[in-house]
């Protein structure tokens, strides 16, 4: 049977400043119910993407086509209300003057007042909020607030829900959860969505499919499991997760020497026997074990409650990073007895 047609499709787009190049040739189809994340430094291109779907920002190449609708191209612009479209952004952009109920109805002014009156209290059900219906924003928390904000958004049924650095106002542990809960509600009522973010836990949290930009451009537009365990690039494994780069070897199409271990995995092509490589080490990849010959010594550790992030220092000076239960209390300098268990096997040439 055929693949069902993508709900969003964006195609070789760019997008400028007078001659600043923002976006550059990006293409990536969204399905669905599919919850993707556009993730990146300051200054990538993610904001100027999410603006140009939603038609606040003009293309100078290609399209985006929504659910097989061209609503973007070079001399053409579909205006953001005709393009059934919701957005929840940083601030929450919540009308002071309304009430919790008035806010989330503000967007339904063609359903009948029981209609209406009906969705305003469905939707802010689904969020826990329809005890807080009379209630004005500036009476709720960051969080409640951000949970009204979504609600108006998802209350007109928007084909493509698009939310932009929603969290970065709450609080470590208020935007873990709410993330969570976010994500729920948008499977549970089938929403496609885009969310817009810097910070990888955000995106590792929401996003089943996530783009990785970097200078306008997609690095990589993959799961977030392959974004972490499979980086198809140097700046994608330098900038997801933390980690570094260990000095090796190929010894053969699936062993690599380093000065810790032989690993075993696949070895990119261009990496032929002898050639020298960097491969990356993340700190769920060296783990404490008291029995270990292997040992390096601890010169910095980073309580964080229920671990140690501990950095450690080879004998030959390279310093690695290990994540380790709390419980496991260690002094700087000393020494750590470790071994490595790489799942993963991630190579780039040695280009140095």
């Amino acid at each position: 049977m055929p693949l069902p047609r993508p709900l969003l499709q964006v195609k070789n787009i760019r997008c400028q400043y007078d001659e600043r190049t923002a976006v550059d040739d990006v293409s990536f189809e969204l399905q669905q119910g599919t919850l993707a994340c556009l993730l990146g430094p300051s200054g990538c291109g993610k904001t100027t993407m999410l603006r140009a779907i939603a038609g606040f920002q003009h293309l100078q190449q290609g399209e985006i086509w929504l659910d097989g609708q061209c609503v973007s191209r070079e001399d053409y612009t579909l205006r953001p209300e005709q393009r059934q479209l919701g957005m929840v952004f940083q601030d929450h952009a919540l009308f002071p003057h309304m009430t919790v109920g008035q806010n989330v109805a503000c967007g339904l002014g063609d359903l009948s007042k029981k209609a209406r009156n009906s969705q305003v209290l469905s939707m802010l059900e689904r969020v826990g909020l329809s005890s807080e219906m009379a209630r004005f924003p500036h009476e709720l928390s960051g969080g409640q607030q951000q949970r009204v904000a979504l609600a108006r958004s998802l209350a007109p049924r928007p084909r493509l829900l698009l939310m932009d650095e929603p969290f970065s106002n709450l609080d470590v542990e208020l935007r873990e959860r709410l993330g969570l809960e976010v994500r729920d509600l948008l499977k549970d009522t089938g929403t496609t969505c885009i969310l817009v973010t810097h910070d990888q836990q955000d995106a590792f949290t929401f996003g089943q499919m996530v783009g990785v930009m970097s200078q306008g451009t997609i690095a990589q537009w993959d799961s977030a499991y392959n974004v972490y365990h499979e980086p198809n690039s140097r700046f994608v494994a330098d900038f997801i997760g933390q980690g570094v780069f260990l000095s090796g070897e190929v010894l053969d199409d699936e062993r690599v020497q380093t000065e810790l271990a032989i690993l075993h995995g696949k070895v990119p092509k261009g990496c032929g026997v002898g050639s020298k490589v960097q491969v990356l080490v993340r700190p769920d990849d060296i783990i404490h074990n008291d029995d270990s010959k292997l040992t390096a010594r601890i010169v910095a550790r980073n309580f964080r409650g229920s671990s140690y992030l501990y950095t450690l220092e080879l004998e030959s000076g390279v310093q690695l990073l290990s994540m380790v239960h709390s419980h496991h209390d260690h002094k700087l300098g000393e020494q750590l007895g470790i071994e490595i268990e790489l799942d993963h096997l991630v190579v780039f040439p040695d280009i140095a």
